[in-house]
């Protein structure tokens, strides 16, 4: 069963006709006047400080759309004392969402969970109370956690954003970038490529934990040596750049899972040790779709995998125009999960949010490619692989368009 919700019956011409342009992925980079915050985060869940500054937000509860199925949406609109400029990009993205796809399916029930357990726990609660049959949200690990407790416990299932692994389970799925997609891409890449022997350089972090360990599997499932896990911590990276590169030719490719913000120290230690591109294969996950890595000199001609660029820009572009101000990177999540809701709430009848219906092995096309649901509550996803290529990117190896029989 094949659910590209973009192109469901009343879905509008506009969006129809950006999905059969092959609209489907993002990027900072090509988008300059937006913020440069890439495709994931440096600990386990999403690194969400570098944010645009927030619209006008809006009353921690209140409803969006007028269709007698009702959805919870589970943000977090607060932190602290004041607004969060992410919880409202996402509450924005819903928005945007219901009204290009038609308000009349669903209704949301928007609850603030004040970027804490407590508060998602809470307001799951009410939204339960409200009569919703689906959560989508929370964004962070352990809120994910609290609302899918309340939520597992009336039966109902949810689409959550974080990016831990470990916070999905049947019923609960993650609709974010997972590191684990981008080593398995990018490494499935090298392989293709003829790359035999690679080297880890990576930070002592969670991030890097669970990159390491996804290399380590992927580089065995397609006979790849792992020459070397060279770890880190920061004012590290020249020490560890030097061992690597003692390796000389025992090595084709060098896998570096660092974010961002780190790695113009990072390309300087490996400019000094003369290992690029030019020499081995740099490989990066996602992150790395941001202006300040694809300016550095060392990483020219470094491979990343990540969704395209065309989707996000899109996006994007429709927001701006509706809000007077840019989406974080990760609202697409939000605008993904409530197209998804709506369309199964007009064309799957009672069965709508079934476990069978989410779980579709053929999955859905949303605005960052094509992606299908797990049943374990993780994700698949069609990446592409971009070269770093004078402060931009080329498409070495486009997403895929569809995931069936993958």
């Amino acid at each position: 069963m094949r659910l590209d919700f973009h192109l469901l019956p009343g879905f509008p011409a506009f969006a129809r006709r950006l999905l059969r342009a092959g609209v489907v992925g993002a990027s900072f980079a090509a988008l300059a006047a937006c913020s440069t915050q890439g495709f994931g985060p440096p600990t386990r869940d999403e690194n969400l400080s570098a944010t645009p500054a927030p619209a006008p937000g809006p009353q921690a509860a209140e409803t969006i759309g007028s269709g007698p199925v009702k959805v919870a949406l589970i943000l977090p609109l607060t932190q602290g004392a004041g607004p969060s400029a992410v919880g409202v990009s996402l509450r924005n993205a819903a928005e945007l969402a219901l009204g290009e796809s038609g308000s009349a399916d669903i209704t949301l029930l928007v609850k603030d969970d004040h970027s804490t357990p407590e508060g998602a726990k809470a307001a799951a609660q009410a939204a339960l109370a409200e009569g919703a049959e689906l959560v989508l949200g929370p964004l962070f690990a352990g809120d994910v956690r609290a609302a899918a407790e309340v939520a597992r416990a009336s039966g109902k299932p949810v689409i959550a954003y974080s990016t831990d692994l470990s916070a999905g389970a049947r019923g609960v799925y993650l609709l974010s970038f997972l590191v684990e997609n981008y080593v398995d891409r990018i490494i499935e890449f090298a392989s293709s490529k003829g790359k035999k022997s690679v080297a880890v350089l990576a930070p002592e972090n969670d991030y890097a934990n669970v990159a390491v360990g996804a290399l380590q599997q992927a580089a065995a499932r397609r006979d790849m040596r792992v020459a070397l896990i060279e770890r880190f911590k920061p004012g590290g990276e020249a020490a560890a750049a030097a061992h690597v590169a003692a390796l000389g030719g025992q090595i084709d490719s060098l896998f570096i899972p660092e974010q961002a913000a780190a790695m113009p120290e990072v390309a300087r230690a490996l400019a000094a040790n003369g290992l690029d591109s030019k020499k081995v294969q740099i490989l990066g996950t996602g992150l790395w779709n941001d202006s300040r890595v694809l300016s550095l000199p060392a990483l020219q001609g470094a491979w990343f995998a990540a969704p395209e660029n065309s989707g996000f820009l899109a996006f994007s572009q429709r927001y701006r125009a509706k809000f007077a101000s840019d989406p974080t990177r990760v609202a697409t999540l939000a605008y993904d999960s409530v197209s998804l809701a709506a369309a199964l709430a007009r064309t799957q009848g009672s069965r709508r949010y079934a476990e069978e219906v989410l779980t579709s092995p053929t999955g859905f096309t949303g605005a960052d490619g094509v992606f299908r649901f797990k049943p374990d509550g993780g994700n698949e996803r069609g990446l592409s692989v971009l070269q770093i290529n004078n402060g931009s990117t080329i498409v070495v190896s486009p997403a895929p368009r569809s995931l069936s029989g993958a």
